[in-house]
């Protein structure tokens, strides 16, 4: 069976085509970060117009590249939310029309439900129960998956996503946009105990994140301690680098922590490590050495695969498909759309 996945949630315009549940045929990533940059961050009616611009030519593109033409595709996968709605939108009316023009089933997918399956290709099957941790510029969760297609939310943020908190940190120490891998590269050549941050803890009992107080944090230290933010060209100053490197280590060590606490209650057969920030070496590094201690397998995608695609989109539908579900043409896109909510440790069951 032939896929072909859409994905236009934020600032990608991404098409890819797979066959059965982990072949990839192509994947084409159109990226807006240029366009955004001189604003540090996502516009949004500039991002749903440069997918207007872009989409028909990137889906073409993967077609090409998949060396089929759309009559070879058995189905068509896209992403229904969470997501911007006016990008949303673009890519769910395309995949709509192309659908009804093709005759052929639609799949909505949840793009949180795609960074899941975006593992697939590049590590064995994955064995359940898994335990999930979703972390990007908008999203930080840990999900537990008792079986395929059933999840229930274990860990959400109360404030700033993961990917979020790296981009305003990376603002304010004048590192540009997007601030992950700025702030990443800087800390190779830092040192992450030359500030100790306290770690952000919930107090209500809930196993959930909160980076608004670190970034904070970092902002106080900026000011006390009169660390520099413009360079003009110049060299990165040694103290700009360790407090790089040691806003890394907490935000890393928070994520980290609070996986290994869940995986010792849930004793899950596979971690996963999903999302933009998935590409984070520092981060990939600590969830090793945990699973080596937990004796379970962590599953990463390839770089190519951490960013937003439509590769995972399409494994993602697969995976629907295969258990009968599909939508019709009245689907639309959600930008608020949930994967699952926290009633109850496997018991919840994406029908969305």
């Amino acid at each position: 069976m032939i896929i072909l996945g859409i994905e236009s949630s934020c600032d990608e315009t991404a098409a890819a085509v797979i066959e059965g549940p982990d072949r990839m045929l192509s994947s084409v990533i159109s990226s807006q970060i240029e366009l955004h940059r001189p604003f540090g961050g996502v516009v949004p009616e500039a991002a749903s117009r440069e997918h207007l611009a872009k989409i028909d030519i990137i889906v073409s593109e993967a077609l090409k590249k998949a060396e089929i033409d759309q009559t070879a595709i058995d189905a068509i996968a896209v992403t229904r939310g969470p997501g911007l709605i006016g990008s949303l939108l673009v890519g769910v009316c395309y995949a709509k029309s192309l659908a009804l023009g093709l005759r052929r089933p639609l799949i909505g997918v949840n793009h949180i439900e795609g960074h899941f399956y975006s593992v697939v290709f590049d590590n064995p099957p994955i064995r359940y129960p898994a335990l999930a941790l979703i972390v990007s510029g908008g999203h930080t969760n840990i999900f537990y998956a008792p079986e395929e297609g059933v999840y229930s939310l274990v860990s959400q943020t109360r404030d700033d996503a993961a990917g979020e908190a790296f981009d305003k940190v990376a603002k304010l120490l004048g590192l540009g946009y997007p601030g992950g891998p700025a702030i990443e590269r800087l800390a190779i050549s830092g040192n992450p105990d030359a500030v100790r941050f306290t770690r952000p803890k919930i107090t209500d009992g809930l196993p959930d994140f909160s980076f608004s107080g670190l970034k904070t944090a970092v902002t106080r230290y900026v000011r006390e301690n009169n660390i520099p933010t413009e360079f003009n060209g110049e060299s990165v100053p040694q103290p700009v680098a360790d407090l790089a490197a040691s806003f890394q280590k907490a935000v890393v060590s928070v994520l980290v922590d609070t996986l290994k606490e869940r995986a010792e209650i849930l004793k899950p057969a596979t971690l996963i490590i999903a999302g933009g920030v998935a590409c984070n070496q520092a981060l990939r590094s600590a969830a090793e050495s945990v699973a080596r201690i937990l004796n379970i397998p962590v599953y990463f995608p390839s770089k190519h695969l951490t960013t937003d695609n439509a590769a995972m989109i399409a494994a993602a539908g697969y995976a629907r498909l295969r258990r009968g579900e599909s939508h019709n043409a009245e689907m639309t896109a959600d930008p608020s759309i949930r994967l699952a909510r926290r009633n109850g440790i496997g018991k919840t069951r994406y029908k969305n």
